[in-house]
């Protein structure tokens, strides 16, 4: 059966919430893959791609309907750091959009769906690239200049992958943001901004939430805002305060498992506390989101959860 290949707002008008997928780290680190890496989950694009392709077949086959490449940490400065060519880490980036192509396409020839799940190439900040948890704090006293020459020819090169659209993720810097949002309009690439908060008002550099809000209406190739790898607490109150504010675009919220990140041994120390995953997407669908998935330490069968409720409530 050929199936539709849908822009992210036609997907949304035929299901609405879609479900994200979860963390492909975290989920591959539970295969015995040790990430301890500037590169992270990258590494492995090269080194085991079929472990990348299983991650995302996990993701499709527990309900997701967008899965998110694994090329988060892959940036220009970082793979050259890390001994690549410039033409090896073009090709890498590429090859993270190849399989998560190919295992949808796989995925589709034994499954009956609505549509055709859709592939986010992942862009991670300047943060992912420094390896120091400087994603959840955005404080990088940086020139305008030199964040957009950090992201730009990766941010074109995908805009051209094949990709549905870009997610630029756990973006904590309200600059950083300002500059994705003008190349998004640059390029001409359907992108959503997803930001990582230190509490349910503010992103991690301190800027509110509704003036991330403002931003992303500004800019017509800024499909939705997007709130990950930030506690599970604080979502409730931001999709409030965005609600308040008269945000119109559509809201994605895929949060961390609420574990605490630790920079040094670049791994997520445990959290006791166990979540009811399908209430808090029952909630969080209730408020206004229309795009629920979850991101570090949140795996398959919390994103099964998630579609349980999700298409309960439709």
């Amino acid at each position: 059966m050929s199936l539709p290949l849908l822009t992210f707002e036609q997907a949304l008008a035929q299901r609405c919430p879609l479900i994200l997928d979860g963390g492909l780290a975290t989920f591959l680190e539970g295969r015995g893959h040790k990430l301890n890496d500037p590169l992270w989950s990258a590494r492995l694009i090269q080194d085991a791609p079929e472990e990348i392709a299983a991650a995302h077949l996990a993701y499709l086959q527990a309900g997701a309907d967008i899965i998110l490449t694994a090329g988060y940490q892959a940036s220009f400065p970082g793979l050259r750091a890390a001994g690549f060519t410039y033409g090896e880490a073009r090709a890498l980036m590429l090859q993270a959009v190849e399989i998560a192509e190919s295992v949808r396409n796989l995925f589709l020839s034994s499954r009956a769906r609505a549509f055709l799940p859709m592939v986010a190439a992942s862009i991670g900040p300047y943060g992912a690239y420094l390896a120091d948890g400087s994603e959840y704090r955005g404080n990088y006293r940086l020139p305008r200049r030199v964040l957009r020459e950090f992201h730009h020819e990766r941010f074109a090169l995908l805009a051209e992958s094949g990709a549905d659209f870009l997610a630029a993720e756990t973006v904590p810097s309200f600059l950083e943001a300002q500059v994705l949002g003008e190349m998004a309009d640059e390029i001409g690439a359907a992108t959503w901004i997803s930001f990582s908060c230190r509490d349910d008002e503010k992103i991690s550099d301190g800027t509110p939430i509704r003036e991330c809000a403002r931003l992303v209406e500004a800019h017509p190739r800024l499909t939705a805002l997007g709130i990950n790898c930030t506690a599970p607490r604080e979502i409730s109150g931001i999709l409030e305060e965005l609600r308040n504010v008269g945000f119109a675009k559509p809201i994605i919220v895929y949060p961390n498992a609420g574990n605490a990140y630790n920079p040094e041994t670049k791994a997520w120390e445990p959290n006791r506390a166990k979540l009811d995953w399908g209430r808090m997407a029952g909630e969080w669908q209730r408020r206004g989101a229309a795009v629920i998935g979850g991101c570090c330490c949140v795996g398959p069968p919390e994103i099964t959860a998630i579609k349980d409720e999700v298409r309960r409530r439709r």
